[in-house]
């Protein structure tokens, strides 16, 4: 019996053993089995994490390159002109092709009045567009206004230098311009600003013409700034008994100053680069009058005008100097700007 016994324990141990290391077998292959495609995918999605970050990387980097190297053609291209004249092309109001005597004071004079104009009249009508969408107009009408705004700011360049010379001046000369010259061109000191004959083109038309074609850019941004702001900040200071002038002024521009300010810069950026629209209505006159109603000339349509017909390395030269002063002028403009909002944020800082 004990030998019976023995043998049956013995045979059970037996096929008790390969059971269970079927069992651990089994359990290892389904492990095996989990566990194999986890380290491909693993590995994959490395793989593809560092190529995205390389491929983001390398397009950022492509920016500061191409940025670099615009800057660095345009200052080999003034070479010739600042050994010319040096520092004083940036004050000479001198423009003589003939001669070869070059200054830049009248393009930066032109394009500095030009975008002032512009932003006095596009701020304002901007925010008063970018407001009555966001909190007057009823819910049929903002589609149809946000819509025409946005075609607005699609319509060519060139289309609004057609329509400013073919339509605004004639009408601004027939109408407005004497208006001006009657009741503003008296006036103790600025009236030097508004005396002039009534030509319909000049830095005040020009003015104009890019006042228009910055609005959509201006009240677009805004638009979608105050679009972000919680309604519960609005509904509580309603509730409170404000009216919708406080609400927008103690509410709405606080929350969204910084979309505001980059709004408008945005529109700075657009007045002080434009070229055809400015080019038909300035009348592109290499002189300074102290009247807005005269001609006058920016950066970007001496450029346009005078490059193709250049003839002559200092001449080239002296409009390749133009455009490197333009990208200078835009950079200060956006560095403000930028110091502007920095400052605006450590105030909020130091109010939290």
């Amino acid at each position: 019996m004990s030998s019976y016994h023995s043998n049956m324990a013995n045979a059970g141990g037996a096929s008790a053993l390969p059971a269970h290391s079927s069992l651990d077998t089994q359990t290892n292959t389904k492990g095996s089995t989990l566990s194999s495609p986890q380290k491909p995918n693993q590995n994959m999605g490395a793989l593809l994490d560092k190529l995205f970050k390389g491929t983001t990387m390398f397009f950022a980097s492509l920016v500061l390159i191409l940025l670099v190297g615009i800057i660095i053609t345009l200052f080999i291209g003034s070479l010739p002109t600042f050994k010319a004249f040096g520092l004083p092309f940036f004050t000479s109001a001198e423009w003589n092709p003939v001669t070869e005597e070059f200054g830049a004071l009248v393009p930066i004079y032109g394009t500095i009045v030009t975008s002032i104009i512009a932003m006095c009249i596009a701020v304002p009508l901007s925010f008063g567009i970018a407001l009555f969408i966001t909190e007057i107009a009823p819910v049929w009408l903002k589609r149809p206004i946000g819509v025409a705004v946005e075609l607005l700011a699609g319509i060519p360049s060139i289309i609004y230098g057609m329509w400013g010379l073919f339509v605004f001046a004639p009408i601004f000369a027939e109408h407005v311009q004497p208006w001006i010259n009657d009741n503003l061109g008296e006036l103790p000191f600025l009236g030097l600003l508004f005396q002039g004959p009534p030509m319909g083109i000049g830095m005040l038309t020009a003015g104009f013409i890019l006042a228009i074609m910055v609005i959509p850019f201006t009240a677009s941004v805004m638009r979608d700034v105050f679009q972000v702001v919680p309604p519960m900040l609005k509904e509580s200071a309603y509730s409170l008994g404000s009216t919708k002038w406080e609400v927008v002024w103690n509410v709405v521009l606080p929350y969204t100053k910084t979309g505001v300010i980059g709004g408008i810069m945005l529109g700075l950026g657009r007045a002080l680069g434009e070229t055809m629209a400015v080019t038909f209505v300035i009348g592109n006159s290499h002189e300074i009058f102290a009247s807005l109603m005269m001609p006058g000339n920016t950066i970007s349509s001496a450029i346009a005008n005078e490059f193709a017909e250049s003839v002559g390395e200092l001449y080239t030269s002296s409009l390749t100097a133009l455009g490197l002063t333009l990208f200078i002028i835009t950079f200060i403009v956006l560095a403000l700007s930028k110091l502007l909002l920095l400052r605006l944020a450590k105030q909020e800082g130091k109010q939290s």
